[in-house]
């Protein structure tokens, strides 16, 4: 009999800690291969780790709701002679892979269902300060945790570049969205075709630095203030939305619509055999006049991103439509994949199953990577416009308000409309204030004329 140490293995997302949600065996339980141990939860999902060999359940060595790294052990399973498990999996009681040769196996095991292996283990012991030509020589000199490099790279931030202010000469989260703080001047770009080129890549000019908003202090008085950690999702979205506001100049535009039309629409498919089984909301033709809008102003569906190089636009040329849902969990941003291929009753269904699996806390990371723009329906909750906060990676983000009767002038006379207002934020590095004056009025003409999604 041998006793194997499971350790928290990275689950494909590129992140470096979890909380332990609940625990599904205890100690003494007998589990079979690909039994589920434990929910975890990510900053991006709720995550069920199954067994990777059979056994008995040893030590539980995390309790619920803590936070452990990746990598860290989290429960111990002893498996008999017989046991049909993969030996190598985990680590032995002594602390090296299972059966495994002394200093071989390092970062190997049995492929955990639907996640892989991840590489070996690093170290997490604070490093010495690095000297100024250290950092110059190369990033990997520079003293920085593993969130803070992703980070960095996602904002396209030369750590080298970063004077560090941590305690031990680190740089620090601070120090990176500093640094990366800037506007941009951009030049104009002529709107390309929407073609059968899914990308296409465009050089822009240096940018200027601006000064990033300094951190509200923690206040403390007892029995008066609630105190809730920032982890999991709410941590994700503080961070992704702390870089949007602070590396992507946001400009906001909006205008009334008349949509009595659209819930016109909205009604007849309800009541249409065809659409029996789906879902309809004023979100669906929404969606569908965003995916049109999009096609006719492509820099809206665009990306800024940072090269080894210099500045560069990514020109999308499908749409990855985001749909910003509000779950138990926070806000979450899962994507339809190729949305400009769907048939009104298709992308009917991709919403409703998005929307469902969010409020399940099912949603995966994978559908919630590589959106190109998203739409955050703010009518739901009752209020007619905003300016939301451009997920990143993307240049624009379009806001639905409430829809409601008032009255609207049609032909000199005041009667009572469906008005809703159209709102959306974009990156001005990107987007120039005709494109996206001329994206909204897009949208805003569908929802007043769906006929026009016909041509």
């Amino acid at each position: 009999m041998s006793t194997q140490t499971f350790v928290l293995p990275d689950v494909g997302e590129g992140l470096t800690e979890a909380e332990i949600v609940s625990w599904h065996v205890a100690p003494g339980d007998t589990v079979a291969v690909n039994d589920v141990l434990v929910e975890i939860e990510t900053a991006k999902s709720l995550v069920e780790l199954p067994s990777p060999f059979a056994g008995t359940v040893g030590d539980l060595l995390v309790g619920e709701g803590e936070t452990v790294n990746v990598g860290a052990p989290i429960i111990t399973i002893t498996a008999g002679a017989d046991a049909a498990g993969p030996a190598t999996v985990g680590q032995s009681e002594h602390g090296a892979p299972a059966d495994a040769p002394a200093g071989e196996g390092e970062g190997e095991g049995a492929v955990l269902v639907g996640y892989g292996t991840g590489g070996p283990v690093q170290s997490r012991r604070r490093k010495p300060p690095a000297t100024a030509q250290q950092r110059v020589e190369a990033s990997v000199g520079v003293v920085a945790k593993p969130p803070i490099r992703k980070l960095a790279r996602d904002l396209g931030v030369d750590l080298t570049a970063v004077a560090p202010t941590g305690p031990a000469g680190e740089v620090t989260r601070d120090d990176v969205v500093k640094h990366a703080s800037q506007a941009s001047v951009f030049r104009n770009i002529e709107t390309p075709a929407w073609g059968d080129v899914r990308e296409e890549t465009i050089p822009v000019a240096a940018s200027r630095p601006a000064t990033a908003a300094p951190a509200a202090p923690a206040r403390d008085a007892a029995g008066r203030e609630e105190t809730i950690a920032v982890k999991g999702v709410r941590k994700a979205t503080s961070t992704a939305m702390v870089q949007s506001a602070y590396s992507a100049p946001h400009v906001s535009v909006w205008t009334d619509v008349d949509a009595t039309r659209t819930m016109e629409l909205v009604k007849r498919l309800k009541a249409s055999p065809d659409f029996a089984d789906v879902r309809v909301s004023p979100l669906l033709i929404m969606a569908r006049a965003v995916i049109w809008a999009a096609r006719r102003t492509p820099m809206v569906n665009a990306a800024w991103v940072d090269g080894e190089n210099g500045a560069e636009i990514r020109v999308r040329r499908y749409v990855n439509l985001g749909i910003a849902a509000a779950t138990p969990r926070g806000l979450l941003v899962p994507n339809i994949k190729d949305a400009q291929d769907l048939s009104m009753r298709e992308l009917a269904r991709a919403l409703e199953k998005l929307t469902q699996t969010a409020r399940d806390g099912k949603t995966t990371p994978a559908d919630q990577q590589h959106g190109t723009i998203t739409i955050t329906n703010i009518g739901v909750f009752g209020m007619d416009a905003g300016t939301p906060i451009i997920n990143p990676g993307e240049s624009g983000i379009v806001a639905l308000g409430t829809i409601r009767q008032k009255p609207w002038v049609v032909d000199g006379e005041v009667r009572p409309r469906f008005v809703t207002t159209v709102a959306g934020s974009f990156d001005h590095r990107v987007v120039d204030g005709d494109g996206m004056s001329r994206f909204i009025a897009d949208v805003a003409s569908i929802l007043e004329e769906p006929a026009l999604l016909l041509d």
